[in-house]
Order: C-alpha cells, then sequence, then structure tokens
C-alpha cells in the first residue's frame, strides 16, 4: 500500500505539490480568524454539581457573577469626593455594557470597604450571555474606569481572562519568532545542506496552517479554548519537524546506496512513510484519548493537537515525496562546505550499542532505578486549577486578585456558594441550624445568608484555606455530608476545582485504556511482535512516571521554582493529563522509528544482536536530532510568561531528554537483548493476522 502510494506521488508529483499547498495555505488564511473566537473557559465539568450551583444562582435568584472587580485606593474613601469622583465615573459606563453594577458608595454596603477605608471596591456584571459578548462588552469599559485623583486597580473574570488570552497570543508569536530560526539553523548543521533543512521547516508551517483551519471550523459550533492553538503550534512544527527529519533522511539514505529518484521515493514512502503513517496514527488516538474527559478545555487541546498531527503526517506523506520525486539529488544543494558523512556518528553510536548490549542488566537495573527515583514525587502529587497565578507575579490583574483575597475574602475565589433547597417553603429555624454547623466544618471562615427566592436559600461562605488546597477539598466533603433539612449542593470556585479534579481523576482509566489498547494493536500490525508492543507501553510509562515526578518536584514543591519565576502551586488536573498523553504519544513515536530499522534489520536475516545494533546506528542520530529540534520548539514555550505554558515546556524537555536518550538509546537495546530471539516471537494464528492485515510490506519491498 505504502509503495504504491509512493509510486502514485512520483508520478502525479505536481498535482500533489498544487493541491496540498492549496488546500493547507487555503484552510491557514481562513483559519486566523480562529484567534478572534477562541475563549478562556472550559475548565469545569459541566455535569458536577458545583456547575448545576451556578445555574440555579443565575437562573433562579437571578444572581450573574461579578465579571469586573474595580479597587480605589484613597487616603480616605469615605471623603465625599472620592465617592462622587467614582460614581460620576461609573454613571458614565454605557448602558448597552453594563448589565449591572453595584459599587460601595451608591449601596453603602460595608463589606465593600476595606476596615482602613483605605480601599473601596465595584463590581459590574457586562451585558452578554456569550464569552464573546462578554468581551466585546469589557472592550467598551476598559479605558473609562480609571478615576482622576483616585488609584485604580482593575481585576475579576473577564480582565484575567483577557489577559490570559493576550499573554497567550503574544507567547505564541514570540515562541514562534524564536524556535523557528533556530530549528532552521539546527536542521542545516544536522543535513548539511540548506535544501534539505528547508522541507520539515516547511511541513511543520503547512501543518500550522491546516490546524489553524480546522480550529476555525470546529469553533464554529465549539468551545475552544485558546491554549488549544498553542498546542496545534508546539506539535504541528514539532512533529511535522520528526516526520521531515526521517523522511528526508531516508531519501537520500536510498540515493547515497545508488537507487533512482522513483525507486528513492516509493522505498522512502513504503519505509519511512510508513513508520510515519503508524507513529501518528498511535499519536492521534494518544491526543483523542482526552475526548473522554468533560472539559471542553481538554477537549480543544485534543482538536488542536489531533489535528495538527494528522496534518503534519499527511503533509509528510503527500508534499513531502512529491518535493523529494521534484528534487532528487537536488535536495543536497547549498550544501555546507564542511558537510561530511556520517561515519565517525555511526561508530560511536555502534559502540554504545555493543557496550549496552555486552552487559545489558548493568544498564537496565540502573536506569530503571533512576526513572523510579524521579517519579517518587508524583506520589504526593496535589490538583488545582487555573487562577490569576497563571499570570507571573507582579502582573497588575495578579496584584488585584492578590488584593482582593487579602481585603474582601467573601469577594475571592476562596468562597463557597452553598444551594439550600426546600421541599417548600424554607424553614428559617432550619438554615439558621444548618449555618451554624457550617460554621463548625474546619477551614470555614463563616457563612452568610445571601440570597433566597422561592424555595431556595443561598449562603455565601468564605473559607480560611486556599481553593485548591486538601483541606478545602475536605472542607467541602464535610459541608455535603452534613444532616440538612433540605437537598443541599455546594459551588463556588473551590468546589468547581475540585469537581473537575474529581472528574478527571475518575476517568483517566478510561484514557490509559485507550493508550495502552491502541499502542498494543497497532505496534503487532507494524512489528508482528507480542513482546515490543508491551515493552513500548512500559518505557513509555517509566518516562512518563519520571516526568511527572519532575514537575511536580519543581511546580508544587518548588524546588528551583525561583530560577523560573514561577509560584509553587498544585499542579492543573488538565495540563497533567494533556502531558501524558502528549509525552505517551511522543515515546511511542521514537519508539516506532527506533524499531522499525530493528525490524528491517532483522527481516533481512541479521540477528537480535546485530538487528538493534544496526537499529541504532540508522536512526540514533535521527531521534537525538529530532528531540533536540522539538526540545528548541517546547523550550520556546517554556519561556512564556504563564506558568501553565512553563509548565508544558519543561514537562516536554524532560520527557524528551528523558526518552530520547537514555530511555531509546540505552535501555531499549539492553532490554532487548534480554530478551534475545523472543523480541520477535508472536503466535501463530496472531502472525497469520497480521500478515493478513497487509501493513508488512516493508520486508517484500526491501527484497526488491
Amino acid at each position: 500500500m505504502f509503495a504504491s502510494w509512493g509510486t502514485v506521488v512520483h508520478r502525479r508529483r505536481w498535482v500533489v505539490l498544487v493541491a496540498i499547498l492549496l488546500v493547507t495555505i487555503g484552510a491557514g488564511l481562513w483559519g486566523l480568524g480562529v484567534f478572534g473566537k477562541l475563549t478562556q473557559g472550559g475548565y469545569e465539568d459541566p455535569a458536577s454539581e458545583s456547575f448545576r450551583v451556578d445555574q440555579v444562582i443565575q437562573d433562579e435568584l437571578g444572581q450573574k457573577p461579578a465579571d469586573v472587580v474595580v479597587l480605589y485606593r484613597a487616603p480616605n474613601v469615605d471623603d465625599p469626593a472620592v465617592g462622587g469622583r467614582v460614581t460620576a465615573a461609573l454613571a458614565k459606563l454605557p448602558a448597552s455594557a453594563v448589565a449591572a453594577r453595584v459599587d460601595y458608595w451608591s449601596s453603602k454596603q460595608p463589606a465593600l470597604a476595606s476596615p482602613d477605608k483605605h480601599l473601596a471596591m465595584a463590581t459590574i456584571t457586562l451585558a452578554g450571555d456569550t464569552f464573546d459578548a462578554r468581551h466585546a462588552a469589557y472592550d467598551k469599559i476598559k479605558d473609562l474606569l480609571p478615576v482622576d485623583g483616585v488609584a485604580v486597580e482593575v481585576g475579576g473574570k473577564v480582565p484575567t481572562e483577557q489577559a490570559m488570552t493576550e499573554r497567550s497570543n503574544a507567547d505564541l508569536a514570540v515562541a514562534e519568532g524564536i524556535s523557528l530560526p533556530v530549528t532552521l539553523v539546527l536542521l542545516v548543521l544536522i543535513f548539511g545542506s540548506a535544501v534539505a533543512a528547508a522541507l520539515p521547516v516547511l511541513v511543520g508551517g503547512l501543518a500550522i496552517f491546516g490546524a489553524l483551519g480546522v480550529l476555525r471550523l470546529l469553533s464554529l459550533g465549539l468551545e475552544v479554548n485558546t491554549f488549544a492553538v498553542n498546542v496545534a503550534t508546539l506539535l504541528g512544527l514539532g512533529m511535522a519537524i520528526d516526520y521531515g527529519l526521517f523522511t528526508v533522511g531516508r531519501f537520500r539514505e536510498e540515493l547515497a546506496a545508488g537507487q533512482d529518484v522513483p525507486t528513492a521515493v516509493r522505498r522512502t514512502v513504503a519505509t519511512a512513510g510508513r513508520t510515519v503513517a503508524f507513529s501518528a496514527t498511535l499519536l492521534v488516538i494518544a491526543l483523542a484519548g482526552l475526548l473522554v474527559f468533560p472539559m471542553d478545555f481538554l477537549k480543544s487541546m485534543a482538536y488542536g493537537g489531533m489535528s495538527a498531527v494528522a496534518i503534519a503526517a499527511i503533509v509528510s506523506l503527500t508534499l513531502l515525496p512529491a518535493l523529494l520525486a521534484i528534487l532528487g539529488h537536488r535536495v543536497d544543494k547549498l550544501s555546507l562546505p564542511w558537510r561530511r558523512r556520517s561515519g565517525g556518528e555511526a561508530r560511536f553510536l555502534g559502540r554504545i550499542a555493543d557496550t549496552v548490549m555486552r552487559r545489558p542488566l548493568w544498564f537496565v537495573v540502573p536506569i530503571v532505578g533512576v526513572l523510579v527515583l524521579l517519579a517518587l514525587p508524583f506520589g504526593n502529587a496535589q490538583f488545582g486549577g487555573a487562577d490569576e497565578r497563571q499570570l507571573p507575579p507582579g502582573d497588575p490583574h495578579r496584584a488585584t486578585a492578590e488584593a482582593i483575597t487579602a481585603n474582601f475574602p467573601a469577594a475571592s475565589n476562596d468562597t463557597l456558594k452553598i444551594v439550600l433547597r426546600f421541599p417548600g417553603v424554607p424553614d428559617q429555624a432550619a438554615v439558621g441550624s444548618f449555618v451554624a454547623a457550617v460554621k463548625h466544618v474546619p477551614g470555614v471562615a463563616d457563612a452568610v445568608p445571601s440570597g433566597a427566592r422561592g424555595s431556595v436559600v443561598v449562603l455565601t461562605t468564605p473559607l480560611t484555606t486556599d481553593a485548591a488546597s486538601p483541606a478545602t477539598r475536605d472542607a467541602i466533603t464535610a459541608i455535603r455530608a452534613l444532616p440538612a433539612p433540605a437537598t443541599v449542593m455546594v459551588g463556588g470556585y473551590p468546589a468547581l476545582v475540585a469537581d473537575s479534579v474529581n472528574g478527571i481523576v475518575a476517568r483517566v482509566p478510561w484514557m490509559v485504556g485507550i493508550l495502552v489498547l491502541a499502542t498494543l494493536v497497532l505496534m503487532f500490525l507494524a512489528f508482528g511482535s507480542v513482546l515490543l508492543p508491551i515493552k513500548a507501553v512500559v518505557m513509555s510509562a517509566l518516562s512518563l512516571s519520571a516526568t511527572f515526578g519532575v514537575l511536580v518536584f519543581v511546580f508544587q514543591e518548588g524546588h528551583g521554582a525561583g530560577l523560573l519565576d514561577v509560584t509553587p502551586q498544585p499542579a492543573q488536573a488538565g495540563m497533567m493529563v494533556l502531558i501524558g498523553a502528549v509525552v505517551f504519544g511522543l515515546s511511542t513515536d521514537y519508539e516506532t522509528f527506533l524499531l522499525s530499522r530493528m525490524v528491517e534489520a532483522r527481516h533481512t536475516g541479521m540477528s537480535t544482536k546485530d538487528a538493534v545494533r544496526t537499529g541504532l546506528v540508522r536512526t540514533g542520530r535521527m531521534i537525538t536530532a529530532a528531540a533536540l529540534l522539538l526540545g528548541v520548539v517546547t523550550g520556546a514555550f517554556a519561556l512564556s510568561s504563564l506558568q501553565s505554558m512553563r509548565f508544558i515546556g519543561l514537562g516536554m524537555i524532560v520527557a524528551l531528554v528523558l526518552d530520547a536518550t537514555i530511555v531509546r538509546m540505552l535501555l531499549v537495546p539492553a532490554i532487548l537483548r534480554l530478551f534475545g530471539s523472543a523480541a520477535w516471537w508472536a503466535p501463530r494464528p496472531l502472525r497469520r493476522l497480521q500478515e493478513k492485515a497487509g501493513l508488512s510490506e516493508v520486508e517484500l519491498e526491501l527484497a526488491r
């Protein structure tokens, strides 16, 4: 199948080239409009109790949460001049943008001023029921909020979301501006030719463009989080470079072996192209595992990653071989004058393989021990949500949120909303007894009735603990377990975080099942072995656990946090599963490239030892180069001002260093040496099934 496709691409190379260029560039130009459709929401579980609480408060009590919180600082906020200037400024806000507002001076609510009277607050509910409408309303008023003679600080949900979106877009541009030129220079050094080096970058650019078109299409009917574009850019560029690196490298290898251009293209697609297809399929399925979670945020990550990887693979199997067919031997044009053959590198990798396989246990035991040691902090992992602490220290929106928490606890994120739904008219004595019981729950600062209508009573409950702390989760569980004369539902930001974490944890086994099953089935179909897929799953699990351990060690426990300028805090569970899907996919990606050459060598009659050595020599340099290049791309994201993007960037760098060097170069060859001939074994019925699948054409192609 793949060899036949290689022949077709060579014969119709110009048609394939023009068609793919028109489709991807057209999709990308249209997809640029997605930046106006992205959201910062989707972190909640829509089936959770806390989500229903928000709906009850809005639909039945008509209380919409404040979108904007404005703090006013003055020597004395009770000064009539201060109050007059502030209320005059608020009165000028356009009615079309403001649905409701409450301020200290108009409402006379003491809770809206600090005890020392140096700080007062106003809350604004924006007009509009959608994310886009509220942000458009905020754009109309944000320049009207400053007040002459009064220090003004602006925070709240919408301004913070907007700040994160703006930083995300700016960081994306910086990351691309850094990673693309550095990647191109490294590719030139790796290939020794500017023409060959440009091809993977071209594939990466087209993959990103195509993914933008897909995201724009999805945004017409689905909520797409702003980080979906970051993930699409990271994986689109990174995987396209990986696929381009192996495809172009194999084509040049075939030419160097004396093959003519048509044969070189056919054999490249039949071998490297086949491996790219399997690798991309595994990574797409790994990312599809994110779709089992109820949060739109994680689904958006899946949309961005799946579309970018799939398009990178499609372009690598169509446009790239078409370009190689057109260029032929000219792929080596504009070579560096000091370009040398890889004989020295091959000898070095050969010595590594020989050393590892001579004493395999000397490598297996300490490497596994180190990986387990790195994974230990993951056992103490805590999970939280995405709040203003994702912004860097000193950001004005983060500073405002911190000031609100310090001076107005009831308006902070560390506050629960409790809904009591009675079968009839609320029993006030019963409400009072329940309020008293809530106040005795550890971690609760107060409980105050803040609204009632019909059979529903709402309590506002500030906490003394951080919204994402284990103590807060214990308090939520305790309140839900209290005896009450009514149906009790607990909501508010801390409950949303707790319910989201619970929703993710409950579905992780489904995601793991998808990843493991897909790896076992596809790798068996690719290689016809039972042990190789099982080994791949175990190796990926080791790499992933070690990566998680390092992330917890740095971002939660705070070791080295000062160097990275991040605030130690519980990790976002969503970011953990995102990294889990990507790292697992990348691990099997490098495993597929490595094993494919070993299996090819085995098909030619080599012993296990020689096949492992040949596979490592032929792919080791490319795997290391691919990891280095992807490390540059992800390293640029680690420079982001948003902590969540630094989390992803550092996690990817750690995973690449561990997986592409220690695991693939040392641990895998050692384990295969211990397996011996059993590494290639499969029961006869399964072997026949694999042969019937028609995916073993590499052996036939190499025999030509």
